[in-house]
């Protein structure tokens, strides 16, 4: 897939449909990431618009053998199933429509661009990119700080920029919330199923097998 390669804030005049065309908008979308963070199960996540309504809901369970979460919408509708690729040297993720998990209903996958690395750095690249010589997106910052950037394609072109917001209520309620602008034309839930991903790499490290950033902002 193809990007301009300059414009670091330019909007794509083409809607990009990772997910389904009826989560892209012309115009930007502002969401909320709102996750439990003192809770048994892992993954727990309630997405919602800038007003308050829930527009997705993400359910996982971390302990499971296969490290597997889904999101839904506010529904409670099945939109993809997110499963980490066991035996995967650089943390990959595969991304299923539905409540899927074979290899026809992959829509893409997401990995580390390096298996030792001190700042956030994904490469996604869609099903049809079977080479994965080149990525179709790629994620770049700090998940501690929750300032991770979107890009698509090796451009500089912003698909979606994460934003921190940290509280002492939430702290003390057991939340952890920060926002993330989503550009216009980009399907934003699959932006979202990057978010999840994120959270899954970095839990994986807070457990012992790697030195990132366990969600509460603690240093491992």
């Amino acid at each position: 897939m193809a990007y301009p390669s300059s414009g670091s804030s330019q909007p794509l005049a083409n809607p990009v449909s990772i997910i389904s065309s009826h989560f892209c908008a012309p115009h930007p979308i502002d969401l909320a990431i709102i996750r439990k963070v003192l809770t048994i199960s892992d993954g727990n996540f309630v997405v919602t618009d800038i007003n308050g309504n829930i527009v997705f809901k993400v359910k996982g369970a971390f302990l499971s053998v296969h490290n597997r979460r889904v999101l839904l919408d506010g529904g409670g509708n099945h939109i993809v199933t997110l499963k980490q690729k066991l035996m995967s040297a650089h943390d990959r993720w595969q991304v299923f429509k539905g409540d899927g998990t074979d290899s026809s209903d992959l829509l893409f996958s997401a990995k580390r661009s390096s298996m030792f690395q001190l700042k956030t750095k994904l490469d996604v690249f869609l099903a049809n990119n079977t080479k994965e010589e080149v990525c179709d997106f790629k994620v770049n910052g700090s998940w501690l700080e929750r300032s991770c950037v979107v890009y698509a394609g090796e451009s500089s072109t912003v698909v979606a920029q994460m934003h921190k917001k940290h509280t002492v209520e939430s702290i003390l309620i057991g939340k952890d919330k920060f926002m993330v602008t989503v550009y216009p034309n980009i399907d934003y839930a699959f932006v979202v199923a990057l978010i999840v991903i994120l959270d899954g790499i970095n839990k994986e490290d807070s457990s012992g097998s790697g030195g990132d950033f366990d969600f509460l902002g603690g240093i491992n």
